[in-house]
């Protein structure tokens, strides 16, 4: 009777290990899951950058009209809530076959009069990012210059594909006349820059509510 009882202990007590040890793979792989999808603000759905930038690809670009300088603006309706969105995008200067940062661009974000968000979108794979935000979001620290001045920032990064700007940044934007952002990317530092001048901030006041910051 013994013998069986202690058999019968032996057998359940390596079931609860292999339940114990099935449990710890599946929180493991949940957390793992969390630390790789961002989050760029509380009140934001972590994704919601990335269904934006889907948006703008399905809209026609036939509409877009110069906004003043190197800068072009689009123009929509959301067909649901009626919202007006408008868009402001800045292609990058530097033509570099090898770098590919000609292909930069920064695009900012607009809906009823007010600034959604604005991106600096590389087109190139960007680096990994150094540590993470106050929520939880992973950031990249890059560095600005605006004409004769330049800052470090955190910026948050959004899967890998962009970085979202800060709002003072984005103002010191609209009132330089050059602009360069240095990110890192697997193969290193990389500059894209910008020449911001030209705009026509009357657009961007009633479009965002944004007024120019000198640097």
């Amino acid at each position: 009777m013994q013998a069986r009882n202690d058999s019968s202990f032996t057998k359940w007590n390596g079931q609860g290990a292999r339940m114990i040890a099935i449990g710890l793979l599946a929180l493991c792989a949940g957390v793992l899951n969390a630390q790789d999808y961002p989050r760029d603000r509380p009140d934001r759905p972590p994704d919601r950058e990335d269904r934006r930038d889907r948006e703008d690809h399905r809209e026609s670009r036939e509409n877009g009209v110069s906004a003043g300088g190197k800068w072009m603006e689009y123009r929509a309706e959301d067909p649901m809530t009626a919202a007006k969105r408008v868009r402001f995008e800045l292609p990058a200067e530097n033509v570099s076959a090898e770098d590919r940062v000609d292909e930069a661009r920064i695009i900012v974000y607009c809906t009823d009069g007010k600034l959604n968000l604005a991106d600096f979108r590389p087109n190139i794979r960007l680096g990994r990012p150094d540590w993470p935000g106050f929520w939880g979001q992973p950031q990249m620290r890059v560095r600005v210059r605006a004409d004769e001045g330049h800052s470090d920032h955190n910026w948050n990064w959004v899967n890998g594909h962009f970085l979202s700007m800060d709002k003072g940044t984005t103002r010191e934007l609209l009132g330089a006349r050059l602009f360069r952002i240095e990110f890192r990317t697997p193969e290193g530092p990389k500059i894209a820059e910008f020449s911001p001048a030209g705009l026509d901030l009357r657009l961007v006041r009633n479009a965002c509510g944004l007024e120019p910051k000198r640097p």
